[in-house]
């Protein structure tokens, strides 16, 4: 099966999921059930919906989300690289009006009761469920890094979650007054963590606006890890794109961050003390505080789940999705987060039809930016085996490819985002 072949399918795919294709309304005469979905973003989004248009009129499907609209992550190194503006990648939730099954409360999850099967929200509030479908997305590892507190969030911010794209904006700000000859470090986390490509595109992105913009500047990626995602393909941009201007130092060479000095703008390693003009400080991760609160996590700090529903293993009727999941090999990214989300909606529709659930599949493609008119893709299938997640098909760009080939790939990755947020919020 050839690549291009590949990417259409995908984009079929992703396209069908995104906008809850695929699942039939199968809920019996006279069935009825309370759905809380807890997070609107790729996952909770496609859940909440996919489970109110097979509910055929007999569900109440209720999506709780902190903020009125949605900064996606995912393209934000677009937006902070200064080849997109921030509306591209701010989306509202104004749709979900025209839903007469799904309603949505914009306010913030706190607590979960799964012995009243109830779901507190911070205005009070407190939701009866039948099925709970918690999309919490990440959180910081306290601690992990000396120093790094809220106050230096400020002022080496990691622009990882989507809060409003307050994050994002202040980083593309401090690089657009970081002056000429200046460095910008970037400190990857260890795995796993969400979008594991992201912080290498993400220096492709800002060295192409530094090599007209401020073309004396570099970029130093201080790295927890002694390889990446996607590792030849970024490193053949550098070389090519950007000669000079970027260096990566994998922990086994001193990489790896152990304590930042915010006011000094100082980044410590177990080596050396790197000074930064401008510093993007990626944490190590671990599931939303709601998933540790309600004791769906286990020692790894994310959510163990049966993989062909994606319920929890700790608790029955709660189904985590997304990043927070520990979802065997997949990734944690938007897609995935969607292609779980699709499994997860399927088993809740066919437990509340007293049916048997059908087999779960999964999928994954990720588009990486090297610049203007060049991408690449990574993607994979994935099937249950031996009780977990396994990828059983995988394929990635090659070095070396042509132009053509690139900007047609990039064409590609326009292309699902328009599809991915219009099956998400149109």
């Amino acid at each position: 099966m050839g690549p291009g072949f590949r990417r259409r399918s995908f984009l079929a795919g992703v396209a069908g999921v995104s906008g809850g294709l695929g699942f039939p309304r199968i809920m019996r005469a006279g069935a009825q059930g309370r759905v809380v979905v807890v997070g609107g973003g790729a996952g909770g989004l496609t859940a909440a919906r996919t489970i109110a248009e097979g509910g055929a009129g007999r569900l109440r499907v209720t999506l709780v989300e902190a903020n009125p609209h949605y900064v996606s992550c995912f393209r934000s190194n677009l937006y902070i690289g200064g080849l997109r503006g921030l509306t591209s990648i701010t989306h509202d939730y104004t749709a979900l009006a025209r839903m007469p099954d799904l309603n949505m409360i914009v306010d913030r999850a706190i607590e979960v009761d799964p012995i009243s099967r109830q779901v507190e929200l911070a205005g009070g509030e407190r939701l009866r469920y039948d099925a709970l479908v918690l999309s919490p997305g990440i959180d910081f590892v306290a601690g992990s890094i000396a120093g790094y507190d809220v106050a230096a969030m400020h002022a080496m911010p990691h622009a990882w979650r989507a809060h409003g794209g307050g994050q994002a904006a202040l980083l593309k700000a401090q690089l657009s007054a970081m002056d000429d000859g200046g460095v910008f470090v970037i400190a990857p986390p260890p795995a796993p963590y969400r979008c594991p490509p992201a912080p290498y595109e993400r220096a492709c992105l800002v060295a192409n606006y530094f090599r007209t913009a401020k073309p004396r500047a570099k970029i130093l990626i201080l790295d927890a890890k002694n390889s990446h995602a996607k590792q030849s393909l970024f490193q053949e941009a550098w070389g090519d794109y950007y000669p000079g201007m970027v260096e990566w130092v994998p922990a086994e060479f001193g990489g790896r961050v152990t304590a930042v000095n915010a006011p000094a703008m100082t980044l410590t390693t177990e080596d050396d003390i790197h000074h930064a003009d401008v510093a993007n400080v990626i944490p190590p991760q671990t599931a939303g505080a709601i998933a540790h609160r309600a004791g769906l996590t286990d020692a790894t700090g994310w959510c163990p789940v049966r993989p062909s529903t994606m319920e929890s293993r700790a608790m029955d009727d709660i189904y985590v999705i997304g990043d927070a999941a520990n979802a065997g090999d997949m990734p944690k990214s938007a897609v995935a987060a969607a292609s779980q989300a699709g499994v997860a909606a399927a088993a809740i529709l066919h437990r509340l039809a007293g049916a048997s659930a059908r087999s779960a599949h999964f999928f994954n493609t990720c588009w990486s930016t090297l610049a203007p008119d060049d991408a690449v893709q990574a993607g994979a299938h994935y099937d249950v085996q031996d009780g977990a997640i396994h990828r059983t098909d995988a394929w990635l760009s090659e070095t070396g490819e042509d132009a053509a080939h690139r900007r047609a790939m990039q064409d590609d990755a326009d292309a699902w985002h328009q599809r991915f947020v219009a099956g998400l919020f149109g």
